[in-house]
């Protein structure tokens, strides 16, 4: 709806998948959410395993996604670069979990 009806091009994120407003397994909802138009899919609970199976069902962001979200990160000041294994070990320090970086 917001992309041909309202004709809006900016960047389209879910909501967090883990609020279960969807049903169905995590990598189908992620799948769902970018066929109706979302370009980035969310998932905030760290459960690794949910995660894991949104990162299955969500696709690389490249092509118009890709340039949404570069239109987006530009108008709040360009990329931030970030060590994921630093911050994945700074995740499994906070939790007590193990990093999956």
């Amino acid at each position: 709806m917001m992309r041909e009806r309202i004709g809006f091009d900016g960047l389209l994120l879910t909501d967090d998948l883990s609020m279960r407003a969807l049903t169905g397994p995590f990598a189908e909802r992620a799948a769902r959410s970018v066929a109706a138009g979302c370009d980035v899919v969310l998932h905030c609970n760290g459960d690794a395993d949910e995660m894991a199976a949104v990162a299955e069902g969500a696709p690389r962001l490249e092509g118009r996604a890709a340039e949404r979200a570069d239109r987006a990160l530009a108008a709040r000041g360009g990329r931030v670069e970030a060590d994921v294994a630093a911050l994945a070990a700074e995740y499994a320090d906070l939790t007590g979990r193990v990093a999956h970086a």
